[in-house]
């Protein structure tokens, strides 16, 4: 080893055990420069607990991140020394109403994200905040914008302004409407396009990966003076030189420095996403809206001028053409993708249901909104359900490279843990009306439960008792992320069934059984080791049944049913089964992904984690009105849920489809209705187990479930006049109020009259009030009349 060797070496060992900043310090360094929790996390490949770890000093850094995460510090280090301590004065007065001790939380801004502190200031708590995706936006990094700095642009949004504690929120202001736009200084070093922002340059934020410094995405908007700008997140505006749509998706390949990291070593990088206002429709030759024959067919003609255009370029559309959710692509050359989503509000991508009206935001709250999903969830690929589904394949690639084999060669083979890349026929049980497997059955043949597998989450109502009727209020209670909550740990299977005559029913093995289930009877349930209960089977909906009703015979079920009779302490003998030996816990690392997404842009909303009961309730009331474009980004996450859930066995759409012949989704390794099957299977086990344990503790028994909304009659309008707490702890096994998945949550209160009122209207003493409990609003259309 040479002189220059050793050196190098003896250097290395030294930077490896140099000190670093102390935790309070590594996160004044992090915030001064506008950057989240989850921003380092990314940049360093580790997990944002362990982040998070290293900032509250319960944890080091170890190599290798170590030397990436000391080397981050040293450069923010430089831009943002520590003030000089100033002389001490004299202590202020306490405000009359803080705690001695107590800090001073901003309340997350409408659209902005903190500024850089002042010298000396103390900064409120933001860790995991919508920053991710609007960091210092409307502020250049650590002053503000000075005047002639945002040219073009409208003036950069007020500082953060103080709030009340959680439990005080509900009677706090609302937050100030967002700004139309906002933008954030250029770089040192201009980009290629970048819009000059400011007239100093000032330094840009570390970026995760070179490749997307700009992020997973940009709104593409006309301004006034007729140029053509991309609004990426952050707040940064980049100039679009592109006269065309192919010249435009050149642009973003090439100059734009858009997309989103792979989420897995062996997976994909998700493709850059350009949302498209219409003015930037007209400006390339587009239709503002779709025709009617356009939107019943999903795309405009395949003749349109633009389509052409494409083509003349060599750029290719999908299957399903140019519509609200477009992709353009050219074929891979190697590991080298050259693909463009495009989402098209105007065209309806944005479904209202859960997007609200973000397809009617300026264009920078707009990247604002799609930029938190994306940074949390993964770039939105379609609806809420494609991204849904779209993420487990993200998370759990089909194939990986292998070792490399005698002549130093890799080959693709199957990712262990995923679905794999070939799709695997259901058992005949499993498949739906329709399907290719069902095709020799008569062609009105109706498919009892002793031919069909029937899964589905509850729509359960009972009249009301004389007790409960002299009762005051209903009180709906909601499930947070049920379906979540329900594949939090499922085994399912990875491949194809086997079918199994007369099996040993095992807990641990995922498939359909047929199996009995009718002797179970609720009257008598086990709660415990050896503890039998007694209960009112008649107010008791079936945990078997979707609509309640006690099974009449032989059934097929999914394991969690079959799992949850043994719990009640009864015996099955299965007739047969359908079985998956492959399996493994495929649905894992997707919840996690969504319920890190959830509580973090909840906690952004003042709602947090382990809250005592009377705190949650109040953090809760009315948290979407403090920042209306993050409660956007929950209702997403919410469909992203169940929308991927659903996918999982994704039905005909007006493809010209006939029973007996197959459709497209039938060829995705994800159309797997036995995986949709077992977590809506478990969900409802879980929701039945707590109504058992509440019944079983206080002899209430709820009046009407609708998926994951439970009803109970009640003395008072609030969950904490039913629930039974006791020093501030739930019923063990029962319902507990807060904001993680399977807690629940305060979903409405009506009172009993209008309960009553609404059943004898439509003269229905068994409808469903869980569907209106939310607001009492109850139309002919609802109620089926």
């Amino acid at each position: 080893m040479s002189q220059g060797e050793l050196f190098d070496a003896v250097d290395a060992l030294l930077a490896s055990r140099a000190p670093l900043p102390r935790p309070e310090e590594r996160r004044r360094l992090r915030k001064a420069h506008g950057l989240t929790i989850d921003e380092v996390a990314t940049a360093l490949q580790v997990r944002r607990a362990t982040v998070s770890g290293w900032e509250s000093g319960k944890t080091e850094p170890r190599p290798p991140e170590r030397d990436a995460y000391a080397r981050l510090l040293e450069g923010l280090a430089k831009l943002y020394p520590a003030p000089a301590a100033p002389a001490a004065p004299a202590a202020p007065a306490a405000p009359a109403d803080a705690a001695v001790g107590d800090e001073v939380t901003a309340v997350p801004e409408a659209f902005t994200g903190p500024a850089a502190p002042a010298p000396g200031a103390r900064t409120g708590s933001t860790e995991g905040s919508p920053q991710a995706a609007a960091e210092t936006a409307g502020k250049t990094r650590g002053r503000p914008a000075a005047a002639g700095e945002t040219q073009g642009c409208p003036a950069a949004a007020p500082a953060p302004t103080a709030a009340p504690a959680p439990a005080a929120a509900a009677s706090a202001p609302a937050a100030p409407p967002p700004p139309a736009s906002t933008t954030r200084s250029t770089p040192t070093t201009r980009r290629p396009g970048a819009k000059k922002a400011a007239k100093k340059q000032t330094t840009p934020a570390v970026a995760a990966d070179p490749r997307f410094e700009n992020g997973p995405l940009a709104v593409v908007d006309v301004g006034a003076d007729g140029q053509v700008v991309a609004y990426c997140t952050g707040g940064l505006v980049l100039e679009v030189p592109a006269k065309s749509l192919p010249a435009l998706v050149e642009w973003t390949l090439t100059e734009g420095k858009l997309g989103q990291p792979r989420l897995s070593g062996s997976g994909k990088d998700a493709d850059p996403l350009l949302v498209l206002t219409e003015a930037a429709l007209e400006r390339y030759g587009l239709p503002a809206a779709l025709t009617d024959d356009e939107r019943l067919a999903g795309r405009i003609r395949e003749n349109h001028k633009v389509v052409k255009q494409l083509e003349r370029a060599d750029w290719k559309l999908t299957k399903r053409g140019f519509g609200p959710w477009a992709r353009i692509y050219r074929p891979a050359t190697g590991s080298e993708r050259a693909c463009v989503q495009l989402c098209i509000p105007s065209w309806h991508a944005l479904d209202s249901r859960y997007w609200g009206n973000a397809g009617q935001l300026p264009p920078a709250d707009l990247a604002r909104v799609l930029g938190v999903y994306a940074s949390r969830v993964l770039t939105p690929r379609g609806s809420a359900a494609v991204t849904g589904l779209e993420l487990m394949t993200a998370l759990h690639p089909p194939t990986r490279a292998s070792a490399p084999d005698a002549d130093g060669r890799r080959h693709s083979e199957n990712n262990p843990g995923s679905l794999g890349k070939d799709p695997v026929d259901p058992a005949p049980c499993e498949a739906p009306d329709g399907h290719p497997l069902l095709k020799d059955l008569p062609r009105f043949h109706v498919r009892g439960p002793g031919e069909r597998l029937l899964e589905e989450a509850y729509d359960w109502a009972r009249p009301m008792t004389d007790a409960e009727c002299t009762l005051p209020y209903l009180v709906g209670l909601d499930v947070n992320l049920a379906f979540a909550a329900g594949a939090n740990g499922l085994i399912v299977g990875l491949g194809a069934p086997t079918h199994v005559k007369q099996p040993v029913f095992d807990p641990k093995l995922p498939g359909s059984w047929l199996v009995d289930l009718s002797h179970v009877d609720l009257s008598w349930v086990k709660v415990g080791k050896d503890k039998w209960v007694e209960l009112d089977a008649g107010l008791l909906p079936s945990p078997f049944t979707p609509k309640g009703d006690r099974p009449e015979g032989p059934a097929w079920y999914a394991t969690p049913t079959v799992a949850y009779a043994v719990e009640l302490g009864y015996d099955v003998a299965p007739i047969e089964a359908y079985v998956r030996y492959d399996n493994g816990r495929y649905l894992d690392a997707w919840y996690t992904r969504l319920r890190d997404a959830y509580l973090a842009t909840m906690a952004d909303l003042g709602v947090h984690a382990d809250m005592a009961p009377q705190e949650f309730l109040a953090a809760m009331d009315g948290y979407r009105e403090r920042d209306p474009q993050l409660a956007i980004v929950v209702s997403v996450i919410k469909a992203t849920v169940k929308g991927g859930i659903g996918k999982l066995r994704e039905r005909p759409r007006g493809e010209g489809w006939r029973p007996g012949e197959p459709w497209r989704a039938l060829s995705r390794p994800t159309w797997r209705p036995d995986i949709r099957a077992a977590v809506i299977s478990r969900t409802r086990i879980n929701l039945h187990r707590k109504i058992v344990k509440h019944a079983a503790f206080t002899g209430q028994y709820p009046v009407a479930i609708l998926s994951d909304c439970v009803v109970y009659a009640a003395g008072g309008p609030s969950p904490l006049d039913f629930l039974p707490y006791r020093d501030g702890k739930p019923l063990p096994g029962g319902f507990k109020l807060g904001v993680n998945p399977g807690l629940v949550k305060h979903e409405g209160t009506q009172s009993v009259l209008w309960g009553e009122d609404v059943r004898d209207r439509f003269d229905t003493p068994e409808l469903n009030l869980a569907r209106y409990i939310k607001d009492g609003t109850v139309t002919d259309a609802d109620s089926g009349e």
